[in-house]
């Protein structure tokens, strides 16, 4: 299958997942005065996680716009998800820079996965990322420190909270490849 067709069809699962499943769930340890769940597990951001390598900086701007503009329009917060999700795209080439022992460059039609960065690797990688788009989208949305404890809780619960869907669909979706010695 080609890489183009692969990654449109990812957006497509990825998206309804979201929308149609993830949009829906609202966990919660208490009820809150506010009426604002507690854990909410944003998926969606993976499309950007899992584009290939060689993917150029500008294609990934636009990519985590139409990305975070798609979910803006599902969700009715104006902006913030496209706001966050270009920020993202922008820091993932520096952070793969990072974490991977050669140029981005040297993996020529390979995405970060588990595959081909390892679990740790990749999970520090998709960790890192998720919480800075939490951080920087429940700070906006919230936009008050008055209750700082619980914009701290709203975003490291809900990191946890995605992190755990995003491994779960890794392995789901992910071929595991065997291992010969």
């Amino acid at each position: 299958m080609s890489g183009y067709v692969r990654n449109i069809l990812r957006f497509c699962l990825i998206m309804a997942l979201q929308v149609l499943v993830l949009n829906k769930i609202t966990l919660r340890w208490w009820s809150q005065p506010q009426g604002f769940p507690v854990f909410i597990p944003y998926v969606y951001p993976l499309f950007l996680l899992l584009l290939p390598f060689e993917t150029p900086v500008w294609l990934l701007l636009i990519l985590g716009f139409v990305t975070g503009i798609t979910m803006d329009s599902f969700s009715n917060t104006a902006g913030i998800h496209a706001f966050v999700c270009v920020l993202i795209a922008y820091l993932r080439t520096n952070v793969l820079n990072a974490l991977m022992p050669k140029n981005l460059s040297e993996y020529p039609n390979q995405s970060p996965n588990v595959k081909n960065m390892g679990w740790m690797p990749f999970l520090v990688y998709s960790s890192f990322l998720i919480l800075i788009h939490h951080s920087v989208y429940f700070g906006i949305e919230l936009w008050s420190i008055s209750n700082i404890g619980y914009l701290l809780l709203k975003i490291l619960a809900s990191t946890a909270t995605s992190i755990l869907f995003i491994l779960a669909y890794l392995l789901l979706f992910t071929r595991q490849v065997n291992a010969r010695n």
